[in-house]
């Protein structure tokens, strides 16, 4: 008799527990989120982790930094990340060959570079028979090369384009002379305005557009778990709203994720992706078709004739549209 008293109260007091927990905290929902670098078009994704807007929309979210975007698709497909935002070049290639793959989102639609070259290149015409160092051959500083060069009518076999590393790499070969010229970001900009570097463009005032920060998840995870893209994406939406609109909540984030404590740098960071970032968060047709032509060059499945909504499936954010989640943010 004691012992079913006991179990009892045990099972009564486990009872009550459970209705003392807030909603909100018994709703959340695990996932896992990847993203590909340290840059500041990282920030949306930054954003909806740090400011709690995840846990807002009912998801505990981790993130992980997965560098590659072959590691990044991998970890997709094996369901040990659900969400991935990275550069349209990553998911092409897998959907091309069947990949179960499709973008739902695009914070960012330009490049976020800028062409810095030595201070004596003080225009495009002076990159002719200069070395232009890139990350690597097949990614977004490649094709951002490559239709700037396409734009300033420079030949691409007028100049030489080395694989030379990520942008603090590319730093320090531009002050050794290494290479002429690269492309870069913010912080490594404000380095090298420092340096006295020539920046010869903006490459986000190009003409061309390319989905350089896109998320992407699995289509049957869309299908199966619809709900939880768009919480996501309402978290993902109001991140980026909140980049936008809040310069000293999202200069915080930044110094956190940059590790950087000068105001300066943080500041010019901000100044630089703020105004980028999409909103609506819509992916621009032409910038993946530009993202295409890109894997074209090491994937013959890509040339030809291709329909480009077979990457795209924007029905949540069109869903989010129609029921005025937008509007409630401004």
């Amino acid at each position: 008799m004691f012992i079913s008293r006991r179990l009892f109260l045990m099972r009564l007091f486990v009872l009550a527990m459970g209705f003392m927990t807030p909603l909100g905290v018994r709703a959340q929902e695990r996932i896992v989120a990847g993203y590909d670098g340290h840059a500041g078009f990282q920030g949306p994704i930054w954003a909806a982790k740090d400011l709690g807007l995840f846990e807002k929309y009912g998801l505990n979210a981790d993130l992980v930094l997965i560098p590659g975007s072959a590691r990044a698709m991998a970890a997709l497909i094996s369901d040990s990340t659900q969400f991935v935002q990275g550069s349209a070049t990553a998911p092409i290639p897998v959907r091309l060959r069947g990949g179960d793959i499709v973008m739902v989102a695009a914070a960012l639609n330009k490049f976020a570079f800028s062409f810095v070259a030595q201070k004596e290149i003080r225009k495009p015409s002076d990159l002719m028979g200069k070395k232009i160092g890139i990350l690597n051959f097949g990614g977004s500083n490649d094709l951002a090369v490559i239709l700037a060069l396409k734009e300033w009518s420079i030949p691409r076999q007028a100049v030489t384009i080395l694989a030379s590393g990520g942008a603090a790499d590319r730093l320090v070969a531009l002050s050794t002379r290494a290479i002429d010229a690269t492309v870069l970001s913010p912080p490594e900009t404000v380095a090298a305005t420092r340096m006295g570097m020539s920046f010869l463009a903006n490459l986000s005032d190009l003409s061309a557009s390319f989905p350089m920060t896109v998320i992407t998840v699995r289509r049957s995870f869309l299908e199966k778990n619809r709900e939880s893209v768009k919480r996501f994406l309402r978290a993902y939406s109001e991140a980026i709203y909140r980049f936008k609109s809040d310069k000293e909540t999202s200069m915080a984030v930044y110094a956190k994720r940059l590790r950087q404590q000068d105001q300066r740098i943080i500041g010019e960071t901000y100044d630089y992706y703020a105004p980028k970032f999409s909103f609506p968060p819509r992916i621009e047709r032409h910038g993946v078709r530009n993202a295409l032509e890109l894997v074209s060059q090491r994937n013959p499945e890509a040339r030809g004739e291709i329909d480009v909504e077979q990457f795209i499936d924007e029905s949540v954010i069109g869903e989010l549209e129609r029921e005025g989640f937008f509007k409630k943010l401004r």
